[in-house]
């Protein structure tokens, strides 16, 4: 039986918390959060004990990055391997009632919630947030960071670049690419590849105009 510290109070932070619960897999379970507003206060029933800083070097206490943004939850996990968090350390938390191909590969400290299926030969990088619903299909790879939300669709062959988000109920076409940092809307139905770092929405999903300029 493993120890569980989760980092970041954060609304993630409790689908996590509740995921891990169920796995039957953790004997305690912690949250670290910078904000000392938040220390004393719990997430889905865990306490909030103080900063990262407090982490410390334990093996026996796995560690789960629960910041939604994925840009930020690159720049908490690079400061935990600075203060000497071992990568061994960085939990995956798959929701039992999750259903993973045994051909499919999930990286580390990934958090795979209720109701998402994952099928053959699909890959999923490090500290990627599957939330509810998702459904990944055959050939699928999804890079370091990314996100999809509820419900999120995605073909056969999609490519999910690192650290992009893709909103809720969004469906991604086969064979298509979501760029690295890109956005995706929530509902967007993605039928052309999506440049590095611009968001895009709508049905078919265009790129999300400012003041005359692409966002």
């Amino acid at each position: 039986m493993r120890h569980l510290t989760v980092v970041a109070a954060s609304g993630l932070a409790g689908e996590t918390i509740s995921a891990a619960r169920a796995t039957g897999r953790f004997v305690t379970i912690e949250v670290v959060d910078d904000d000392p507003l938040l220390r004393g206060t719990r997430v889905a029933g865990a306490l909030v004990r103080g900063g990262l800083d407090e982490i410390g070097d334990h093996d026996n206490r796995d560690v789960v990055v629960c910041a939604g943004k994925g840009l930020v939850r690159r720049v908490l996990v690079e400061r935990l391997l600075a203060h000497g968090v071992s990568p061994h350390r960085f939990a995956t938390i798959i929701h039992p009632r999750a259903t993973v191909a045994a051909e499919a590969d999930v990286g580390s400290g990934c958090v795979i919630l209720a109701g998402v299926v994952v099928t053959a030969n699909a890959v999923i990088g490090d500290h990627v947030v599957v939330m509810p619903q998702v459904t990944l299909t055959h050939d699928d790879t999804v890079a370091d960071f990314a996100t999809l939300c509820a419900g999120v669709a995605l073909g056969g062959s999609v490519h999910v670049r690192e650290a992009a988000y893709v909103g809720m109920s969004a469906c991604v076409r086969e064979g298509t690419t979501v760029g690295a940092g890109s956005t995706l809307g929530m509902g967007a139905v993605l039928l052309d590849d999506l440049p590095d770092g611009q968001t895009w929405v709508g049905a078919p999903a265009r790129p999300l105009v400012r003041q005359g300029v692409a966002v």
